[in-house]
């Protein structure tokens, strides 16, 4: 009875060292942006930005993207088409962090005023899982010309971090005990 037990406990502690650098390391905290935007058109009837200018990280970045010190350079995307929603692959990038857009929904577009809000998944140097975020960008102009400032934070969503499979493996190696257990009873 005692050999089946050390089996167990055997498979068991393999599984629980063999697996733990399987665990997800998400992508966590705040990341500000900055810089010029150009639009298609006067800001009231834009649907995209043409292209950006000047962009750079601002300050109070938190979290995994604390490193990423303010004025640091921001390579964007560009056309960035908000109006209809477009994907967009790395919209921004910076610090070994690239942003894939996903979606966009204009919140609010006057004459001097645009804010965009939207879904997209954050990419991070080697040891990040991807992670999925919120973004928001802003733009305003008292002119209303095309030729606007803006910002743009982004975050991750408080979402579930998978187990990398621990769960399940626990699962089998507690199975497999009870069979290897079983086993030996019925051979008695």
């Amino acid at each position: 009875m005692m050999k089946p037990f050390k089996m167990l406990l055997a498979i068991a502690a393999v599984c629980t060292f063999g697996f733990a650098s399987a665990e997800a390391v998400p992508i966590t905290g705040l990341l500000n942006i900055s810089g010029t935007a150009t639009f298609d058109k006067a800001l009231r009837h834009a649907t995209e930005v043409t292209s950006f200018d000047n962009v750079t990280a601002g300050g109070g970045n938190t979290g995994s993207f604390a490193t990423i010190s303010a004025g640091t350079p921001v390579m964007m995307a560009s056309p960035y088409i908000f109006n209809p929603s477009t994907s967009t692959a790395a919209l921004w990038s910076v610090g070994g962090f690239t942003f894939d857009l996903q979606t966009s929904t204009v919140t609010l577009q006057n004459s001097h005023f645009l804010t965009i809000t939207g879904t997209g998944t954050i990419f991070g140097p080697p040891g990040f899982d991807p992670t999925p975020g919120v973004w928001a960008f802003s733009s305003q102009n008292a002119s209303g010309r095309p030729h606007t400032t803006f910002t743009f934070s982004a975050n991750t969503e408080a979402v579930g971090v998978p187990d990398g499979g621990m769960t399940m493996t626990l699962l089998g190696a507690g199975l497999l005990g009870l069979a290897v257990f079983r086993a030996k009873i019925v051979k008695r």
